[in-house]
């Protein structure tokens, strides 16, 4: 099955964002790719913080919603919108959330960030837990291909990626695939993008896609990219560094099965 991974560089316009994921979205169908996913606020990088509340949406409703819809269903797609903001009980707050559509059109999983990036090496300064709620569960779901293999997918997003009981939840859960739409900070990225997510492939012992913001945005901050898709013997597949682009791969089920085989560490976990 073969797989796309949507790297944007997000301007503060939703307009001009929307546009530009559905024209990457067409690329991928038009690829062949049965599933594509698009990075982290896809929709919007904001010009502060306290934006991320004037454009979340309610559950189940709203623009953003709307358009991954729309798109699954006249793409044909299975599409991951990488986060948007929605609404929760606290007013001054939001849900930083992945949303799932199958190619029917229908809302299919939600998994909502629950680890949040703090960082302050003096020169950049991020904090997400001043305007976002954390959630708590870990989300898998089941993708069933064109051919009718079924593939279990684990959700994550971004900082996510360092705390790799999460992804053994998933492991546990079955998890064949791990999605990890990012936006990650050039520092951080340039240290330990590939680093942790070929980790998190070894040791789970499952593909990852990891769609990626890339690039300088309109409101200053430089995201990492090298959006990537990576096997479960943690060889990188296909890449792009910078820039929007599609990255594609393609799943293989016996490739999945020869490596969990001739190295069958999942059955060898003790702890």
């Amino acid at each position: 099955m073969k797989i796309a991974a949507l790297q944007m560089v997000s301007s503060t316009a939703l307009a001009d964002n929307l546009a530009t994921a559905r024209h990457l979205l067409e690329q991928a169908a038009g690829a062949g790719a049965e599933l594509a996913v698009l990075p982290e606020y896809f929709g919007a990088m904001g010009w502060r913080d306290t934006d991320k509340l004037a454009w979340a949406e309610s559950p189940g409703q709203g623009t953003v919603q709307s358009f991954l819809a729309e798109a699954a269903r006249q793409l044909g797609l299975w599409v991951v919108g990488g986060t948007l903001p929605l609404a929760c009980a606290d007013a001054q707050r939001v849900r930083n959330t992945t949303l799932v559509y199958n190619p029917g059109g229908q809302c299919v999983a939600r998994y909502d960030k629950i680890h949040l990036f703090r960082f302050d090496n003096g020169h950049e300064r991020y904090d997400e837990g001043a305007r976002i709620e954390p959630g708590t569960e870990p989300v898998v779901f089941t993708l069933v291909a064109r051919n009718g293999q079924s593939w279990r997918v684990g959700l994550s997003v971004c900082y996510d990626l360092r705390f790799p009981e999460l992804f053994r939840a998933h492991a546990r859960a079955g998890a064949d695939l791990l999605l990890v739409p990012s936006a990650f900070t050039f520092t951080t990225g340039q240290a330990h993008w590939e680093l942790l997510l070929r980790a998190r492939a070894i040791e789970n012992q499952a593909y990852v896609l990891a769609p990626a913001q890339g690039g300088v945005h309109e409101n200053g901050r430089h995201t990492w990219g090298h959006s990537m898709v990576i096997d479960p013997w943690g060889e990188v597949l296909a890449q792009q560094a910078q820039g929007a682009g599609v990255v594609l791969g393609e799943l293989q089920a016996q490739r999945l099965q020869q490596v969990r085989t001739q190295l069958p560490a999942l059955e060898h976990r003790v702890l």
